[in-house]
């Protein structure tokens, strides 16, 4: 058996035993993710090379390095070649989608306030549920609809107080396509849940620093800029979509989503314990809303889980 195959569950029906302990390894892989991603603020205010390309460069390059040890050292050499030959048009389009969302980024804050972008990408939960069942008919329920609400109403709360009117058509645009590149990669990683898609982030990053080192004024950095740059790379970004990509395969596309959303909840956390910048009260409130959301909606998903599996198994 390939080992870029996952074994599905057996044709004579679901252990329900196996399904809720694989949803739970998921939520906390992709709340893993969203740890390593709420880092890169508070990492990037450390740097001192002014070129955003230079950054967006050595952070993909590095991310790049990063996702290819981990597929050898998890697989091998001949592993991880069969891991890139079975990646198919779905590994494609997840590398499409996560080189167009990280380049769209920087582009989009030269247009468009920080504030701006958070906003629209709070609408990632949404437009996975959309996608998910527009295409695939995938259920969502009821409780997860009002999670994603309250989460959105949250990320509002907290960016309200840079919304200050400077809307650049070219910026939210661009912002809106980050979202929607990563909500549609998200929905591919779980409708494709036999694939590892690990190659799949790595040729993205890579197409990313492809893009970069075109753009960039220059490679050269200070040896602090440089270990800060690793760190980047590799913890916040390539550590981040290792496991994102592992555990979006093991739960709905919109509860992935929605628990990635912890990312802007803990990035003002980071940089008030790095940097002593104490984050204002609207921050404050709309993380604790984020954050009590997600929390009450992942219990009531494990309750659900846990009263149904009798139920299966009988």
């Amino acid at each position: 058996m390939s080992v870029s195959a996952v074994p599905l569950p057996p044709v004579t029906g679901p252990d329900p035993a196996k399904s809720s302990s694989e949803a739970a390894i998921g939520c906390l892989l992709v709340a893993g993710a969203a740890i390593a991603w709420s880092t890169g603020g508070a990492l990037t205010r450390f740097l001192e090379v002014s070129d955003n390309w230079t950054v967006v460069f050595w952070r993909s390059f590095f991310a790049a390095l990063f996702l290819l040890c981990f597929m050898l050292v998890r697989d091998g050499p001949r592993g991880t070649l069969r891991l890139f030959q079975h990646m198919g048009l779905a590994g494609l389009g997840v590398a499409i989608c996560f080189a167009t969302a990280s380049s769209s980024f920087i582009i989009a804050l030269s247009y468009t306030t920080v504030a701006n972008v958070l906003l629209l990408q709070a609408g990632v939960p949404l437009l996975a549920a959309l996608i998910s069942w527009v295409l695939f008919r995938e259920r969502v329920s009821a409780a997860t609809w009002i999670a994603i609400a309250v989460v959105i109403a949250g990320v509002a709360i907290m960016v309200s107080d840079s919304l200050d009117g400077a809307v650049s058509p070219i910026g939210d645009m661009l912002a809106l396509l980050i979202a929607v590149s990563f909500a549609s990669a998200t929905v591919i990683t779980r409708r494709k849940a036999h694939l590892r898609m690990t190659p799949a982030v790595f040729l993205g990053v890579f197409i990313a620093a492809c893009v970069a080192s075109l753009l960039a004024g220059g490679f050269s950095a200070s040896a602090r800029d440089f270990g800060l740059l690793f760190a980047l790379g590799a913890v916040n970004l390539g550590l981040g979509l290792a496991l994102f990509v592992s555990g979006a395969r093991l739960i709905p596309s919109a509860l992935a989503a929605l628990i990635s959303t912890l990312e802007p909840v803990l990035g003002p956390v980071w940089v008030w314990l790095l940097h002593n910048e104490v984050p204002a009260p609207r921050t404050i409130v709309g993380g604790a809303i984020i954050l009590c959301a997600l929390l009450l909606h992942l219990g009531w998903e494990y309750r659900r889980q846990r009263q149904t599996q009798p139920i299966l198994s009988s």
